[in-house]
């Protein structure tokens, strides 16, 4: 691997693709350390430090995974990739609702570039939305937990719309930099980006589990963290691979088909989004238990007491029963059976023993329906990790192998494992995976 690796080197597109992509990540990291002006640095720090260490830290896990820290800090980068998420994900819910979305989508290559335009256009409205509602948090002190510091230097109007600015600025430069990636990089540059804002807050959580338990707990999560990878690894790999025949058929004076192929069918089809899904919803009932101040308030005690602290049994299946239903939700939206079959009957495809048009699409929803279960219930399982760790060991609510983390990471880093292998096996090279 380290020979191959340098072999990438040696190469002189291939290195310049690989340092391209390492400098817009020190850019993307330099803008996420950066304050917003009109930021008291001091103060927020002194927040920060005192929500993070609380029993109610999970209820930051969420936006300080996606942001690596920024959001809370404040920065210019502060909404980070969440709103392009967001957007991305809208877009996909409303390809199958919507006909002329689902039109552009057949179109090809055209109609992708106007649903990636429409995307960008809601990423720009979102970050809007969310950058008012931050700096209008962190303005009434309501962004952080029991933080009687002020956030802000004043509480002009003008230093809130240059907060705004910058922050919805800040969201757009990010999409611009992950598309030079995609362009003149390796790899997707979005993907990337996400990749390095989980992974920058590894050295701080070991260190955390370090300074609270010890060095022998420390040994032990790393171990631990290893074997989950492994095996997240083993399952992101794993996929069921369906046979098609393609009959021969005369066109002209030529013969086409008669090839046979496979629809791969993934046990993860749906990737993280579930998990991003699931922990949405849970951290809506606790965002808006914070804003609660009275303290008899019945509702907001409950919600307190059983769906913030994610060491509670309640939170746990909550979030496991939530994350098993968006699983067979989105591969309901982004897998059609019966679209495939189409398809299939179109070009002179079939199934072996199975025939084409209607039987080929029960078939295919029925092996979808039986591989989404395991699906599911992987995805539940990595993610009740960090929920476990912490009821078990005690660890802090930034578990550094959090379940989300673990998925983003490997699936990132075996799409540009690949696309490395793939150039460097166009050169004659021995790659990454053998």
């Amino acid at each position: 691997m380290l020979s191959a690796f340098a072999n990438a080197f040696r190469t002189p597109d291939l290195r310049r693709k690989l340092l391209f992509v390492l400098m817009i990540i020190t850019i993307f990291r330099l803008g996420s350390q950066i304050p917003t002006p009109g930021v008291n640095v001091a103060n927020v720090q002194r927040c920060v430090d005192a929500a993070t260490s609380g029993e109610n830290a999970s209820l930051y896990s969420l936006v300080n995974l996606f942001s690596g820290g920024a959001l809370l800090q404040l920065t210019i980068f502060a909404l980070g990739i969440m709103p392009y998420i967001t957007a991305s994900i809208i877009l996909q819910l409303l390809v199958v609702v919507i006909p002329r979305l689902e039109a552009l989508k057949k179109e090809g290559q055209s109609g992708q570039t106007k649903i990636t335009q429409y995307t960008r256009y809601l990423t720009l409205g979102l970050a809007v939305l969310q950058a008012t509602g931050i700096v209008a948090l962190a303005r009434s002190g309501s962004l952080l937990q029991n933080c009687q510091e002020n956030l802000l230097h004043d509480d002009g109007t003008a230093t809130f719309l240059v907060m705004v600015v910058t922050m919805t600025a800040g969201t757009a430069v990010i999409m611009w930099l992950g598309e030079l990636i995609t362009e003149r990089g390796i790899g997707n540059g979005m993907s990337l980006l996400i990749f390095t804002q989980v992974v920058s807050g590894f050295p701080s959580s070991l260190w955390a589990v370090q300074k609270s338990k010890g060095w022998w707990t420390l040994g032990v999560v790393i171990v631990i963290g290893l074997v989950v990878i492994a095996a997240v690894i083993f399952v992101e790999q794993a996929q069921r691979r369906i046979p098609v025949q393609y009959a021969r058929r005369m066109v002209g004076r030529k013969m086409f088909g008669g090839s046979s192929t496979y629809i791969p069918l993934k046990v993860n089809q749906a990737g993280v989004i579930p998990v991003i899904f699931a922990s949405s919803l849970l951290y809506l009932p606790a965002m808006l238990a914070s804003f609660n101040s009275d303290p008899n308030n019945k509702w907001a005690t409950w919600i307190s007491d059983y769906l913030v602290r994610g060491d509670h049994p309640l939170y746990m299946l909550a979030f496991f029963a939530l994350i098993v239903f968006f699983t067979y939700f989105y591969v309901s939206i982004t897998f059609n059976p019966q679209e495939v079959a189409d398809n299939m009957k179109k070009y002179g495809g079939f199934i072996p023993g199975i025939r084409a048009g209607k039987p080929t699409e029960d078939y295919l929803s029925y092996v979808l329906s039986r591989i989404t279960l395991p699906g599911a219930l992987y995805l539940g399982l990595i993610a009740l990790i960090p929920l476990i760790a912490f009821a078990v060991i005690g660890a802090n609510q930034n578990f550094p192998f959090g379940g989300t983390s673990i998925l983003i990471m490997v699936g990132v880093a075996l799409d540009t494992v690949k696309q490395i292998e793939s150039q460097l096996q166009q050169r004659n090279y021995e790659g990454f995976l053998r």
